[in-house]
């Protein structure tokens, strides 16, 4: 990098940190996203209609088989606004879950050909059931890796460079707009919680400026994969205070809001 070319981009660094305090819509200092993960019948029946009462937009990871059933609910997600990400059609993670392994669906036995195949076919189905091509991807079990020992590989390049972000899933911080990878946001998991739990974590994750994503599967009573419908609206709630600070919108819109900012 030339001498020019840096002190360029340190000044804009500069001039983006100078105004980062409450740099995010109506003035909050923090962001966050709601997303769910699987396409989930619970997630039509009970988490869109709560969304859609607090004119809340969810950011959902779908793979298509899963949709079919309740199509044209999530056809009718997508035109209402709800962001409709990719999530894989076979939705493969590690082998060591043994009813995937005995499906072939293991991460270690598969190569990034098959991945990526995976993936495209994902998306065309998808846009086909929607009208709406994905821009998001959501790791499977937030791995992003094939094959095992000497011949792993990571497949973060291809999503890098298929969709405008990927997001991780049950990781232990929030996002840093000055430093985060776009195709790799952190996430945590809001699964099994009450709202008081979910709180703390929102004041554990707390830093200037974080972006924090939360993912969850089914919608209703509380459970290990499943968000409380009770704690979601309270939280909910929460976020829409004014004087709590936060920004509540899809992952989708925020990663474009920081990228477009940085710029």
């Amino acid at each position: 990098m030339s001498k020019t070319s840096l002190l360029l981009s340190l000044l804009c660094f500069s001039t983006f940190a100078a105004t980062a305090n409450n740099f995010y819509p109506d003035n909050a200092r923090y962001a966050i996203s709601l997303s769910f993960d699987d396409a989930r019948k619970s997630q039509v029946d009970i988490g869109l209609p709560l969304l859609d009462r607090y004119k809340v937009k969810g950011t959902f990871y779908v793979m298509p088989d899963q949709m079919q059933e309740k199509a044209l609910q999530w056809k009718a997600a997508a035109i209402n606004g709800h962001e409709i990400a990719n999530h894989t059609k076979n939705h493969l993670c590690t082998g060591n879950f043994r009813w995937l392994r005995e499906k072939g669906k293991g991460l270690e036995q598969v190569n990034l050909d098959f991945i990526e195949k995976d993936i495209q076919l994902s998306q065309q189905e998808i846009s086909a059931l929607t009208g709406k091509t994905p821009e998001g991807f959501a790791y499977p079990c937030g791995q992003t890796f094939v094959g095992r020992g000497e011949a792993v590989q990571s497949y973060v390049p291809f999503i890098a460079k298929s969709f405008n972000y990927g997001r991780t899933w049950n990781d232990e911080t929030a996002n840093d707009p000055l430093y985060y990878d776009p195709a790799q946001i952190r996430a945590f998991n809001m699964d099994g919680k009450t709202f008081d739990q979910l709180k703390a974590l929102l004041e554990r994750a707390k830093f200037e400026n974080a972006w924090i994503v939360f993912a969850g599967h089914e919608v209703g009573q509380k459970a290990l994969y499943t968000i409380d419908e009770k704690a979601l609206e309270q939280l909910i709630v929460y976020l829409q205070e004014p004087k709590n600070g936060y920004w509540l919108a899809t992952v989708a819109e925020v990663n474009t809001f920081i990228q477009k900012t940085k710029r």
